[in-house]
């Protein structure tokens, strides 16, 4: 069974630093990519980010490019999101998920419960 937890979530001002993280259950962890993606009040849910299993390639939102910094550390079963810069509209329930099969980019299927993070201006 695939846990997934996220943490590092709050309140912080325009313009400032948020670190989240996700820890996942299992020892495949290495074998899966991982990604971020956020939900904000009234709206779907949207992609934020993602990085491939071995942490060679990532891809980003054009709304979070040049800001935000998704990193992995697979002998730490733990997936990061650097957020800098940090503006109101990123205010939103952030998820980790993880995609059903191993070594595709593609696919999710596996969320954590979601950390807030509300940006004030």
């Amino acid at each position: 069974q695939v846990r997934l937890v996220e943490s590092g979530g709050g309140l912080v001002q325009a313009g400032g630093s948020l670190r989240l993280s996700c820890a996942a259950s299992g020892r495949t962890f290495s074998s899966y990519a991982m990604g971020w993606f956020r939900q904000a009040p009234g709206k779907e849910r949207e992609f934020v980010a993602r990085i491939n299993w071995n942490g060679d390639s990532t891809v980003y939102a054009d709304s979070v490019k040049g800001r935000f910094t998704i990193s992995r550390d697979n002998a730490k079963n733990t997936v990061y999101l650097q957020m800098n810069s940090l503006k109101p509209e990123d205010t939103a329930v952030y998820y980790c998920g993880r995609p059903v099969v191993a070594f595709q980019d593609g696919g999710f299927g596996y969320w954590g419960q979601g950390t807030q993070v509300t940006v004030s201006s």
